[in-house]
């Protein structure tokens, strides 16, 4: 046993729970030893408004007794600390078994002594904070330059995020690995023509260093984001209350994909187990193979391991190694997201790694992974770029970027907004508009898409902020996709 705190490392500290754990007759155990540093600035106008540079650290242990969970969690990483956790886990676990319905069972997992780290060519907190500063107030200046012309308001951001963990558990795996996360955007607001219209610009959040950061392709955009706000300003309202033709850039579509594929498939909310945010979903298991989720052409693809993914990770949560599998193939619903516990239930062999804490002090939960549309194959009958469903389209809106946003308790019935729209006629865009929005049933929607971007237009969109549990936890994901028409989808704007 280990006794001078201060010559313990944190992998002596992991050996030294794994022990205990099995001591003390758990059916299985785990250890995350866990540090993030989080930098976020943001700018407005003319100052910075808001600069944060925090380190969060701990440890949290999970253990199964039983057939019940216990998890405690400190901020103290020593050898006596990690005693009293690993012993008061246990006693949570003894009296979660109280009250214990079905015990949990989980499928098993290989054990794997590995790293992982982010690829990256630059150390973002290794950039001087004044230097980032002055490329966020650079913007603004450059933005509010159009204020003759009616942009009031300006700001922008970067956010950096750098994950340390050390993973143990009784299966046998010791598991280091290192995060990057980086992500810069701007927004500018133009008041004219008695209204308020803003329009966004992000280099999406992705898994690398601070070479996302392009100067020039930040600067770049100031020009086009300022006008098409001032645009928007003055473009008439969308149509409401019918029908129309959409056409979706890929800046639109991952919040679709992500609201109504990503949220719905992930098999703790399937099960019941996710309620009380953001509800449970319609794509229960008695649909698992048959489901009609979209047209025959559309296929929606887990990957943990695409490169630069917001969710690419060598191992979930658990110590799964990340994987790459079909959700919904050729239309079908084939597959879920799934941790070791709902795997089991649903009597499949292996979880496929979607087990993520956002934090130390939080237990892991089933997460979206990097889930998005594949392209069209090449030379296939809805294949079609952006140039050419623009040619092909008599009548629709051409829609880019997010806006608002609901769904219902089941994921059913949604509705969503956008950035800027555009109308299209006779093959050509012919004008902006503004204050659109797009409903549809899920599986209507998605039944409904003709035509697909090929492989050169995909782009790899996502979020930073996606909120689950109670309380709820934040996680990140990337949802490749590329732009699609969609038929017949009811449309509505403010009256």
């Amino acid at each position: 046993m280990l006794e001078a705190p201060t010559q313990i490392t944190h992998q002596d500290l992991a050996t030294e729970a794994i022990a205990l754990i099995r001591q003390a007759g758990c059916e299985y155990g785990e250890i995350r030893l866990c540090r993030y540093r989080d930098r976020s600035l943001t700018a407005r106008d003319r100052s910075l408004s808001n600069l944060s540079d925090r380190v969060s650290a701990g440890f949290g242990v999970r253990v199964l007794h039983q057939g019940s969970w216990g998890f405690a969690a400190s901020p103290r990483r020593t050898a006596a600390e990690v005693r009293r956790i690993v012993a008061l886990a246990v006693e949570i676990a003894k009296g979660s078994h109280l009250t214990q319905q079905t015990p949990v069972k989980l499928v098993p997992v290989e054990a794997y002594q590995d790293s992982y780290r982010t690829p990256i060519a630059i150390d973002p907190f290794t950039i001087p904070i004044e230097e980032q500063a002055a490329l966020l107030l650079e913007i603004n200046e450059r933005l509010l330059g159009y204020g003759d012309r009616g942009i009031k308001k300006a700001s922008s951001f970067l956010r950096f995020t750098q994950e340390q963990k050390i993973f143990a558990s009784t299966e046998g795996s010791l598991i280091e690995q290192t995060i990057y996360r980086s992500y810069p955007g701007y927004n500018c607001t133009a008041i004219a023509n008695g209204d308020a219209q803003s329009r966004s610009y992000e280099r999406p959040p992705l898994n690398c260093g601070y070479e996302h950061i392009d100067r020039a392709d930040l600067l770049g955009e100031v020009d086009r984001v300022a006008t098409e706000a001032i645009a928007k300003v003055y473009a008439p309202k969308g149509p409401s209350g019918i029908k129309t033709t959409l056409i979706l850039k890929p800046t639109n579509l991952f919040l679709t994909i992500h609201e109504s594929v990503g949220h719905p498939t992930e098999l703790d909310r399937v099960y019941g187990y996710e309620a009380n945010f953001a509800g449970t979903s319609f794509a229960t298991t008695d649909g698992l193979g048959s489901l009609q989720y979209a047209a025959p052409w559309v296929n929606f693809k887990a990957d943990r391991t695409q490169p630069g993914g917001r969710g690419t990770m060598g191992y979930d949560d658990e110590g799964v190694v990340s994987q790459e599998w079909y959700v919904v193939k050729e239309g079908i619903l084939v597959d879920y997201l799934t941790d070791r516990e709902t795997a089991a239930r649903l009597g499949r062999g292996s979880s496929n790694g979607c087990a993520y804490a956002d934090s130390w002090y939080n237990v892991p939960m089933v997460r979206i992974p990097n889930l998005g549309l594949e392209p069209g194959p090449e030379g296939g009958s809805h294949t079609a770029t952006l140039a050419e469903v623009i040619a092909d389209t008599e009548d629709g809106i051409l829609i880019d970027g997010i806006g608002s946003y609901s769904i219902d308790q089941q994921r059913r019935n949604f509705q969503f907004g956008g950035d800027a729209f555009w109308q299209v006629k006779k093959g050509k865009v012919v004008g902006m508009l503004k204050d659109v929005t797009y409903q549809a049933m899920t599986t209507d929607f998605w039944k409904s898409v003709d035509a697909i971007g090929p492989k050169s237009e995909q782009i790899q969109c996502g979020t930073n902020l996606c909120g689950k549990g109670e309380p709820m936890q934040i996680a990140q994901m990337t949802h490749a996709c590329v732009p699609v028409r969609v038929r017949d989808i009811f449309i509505g704007g403010p009256s």
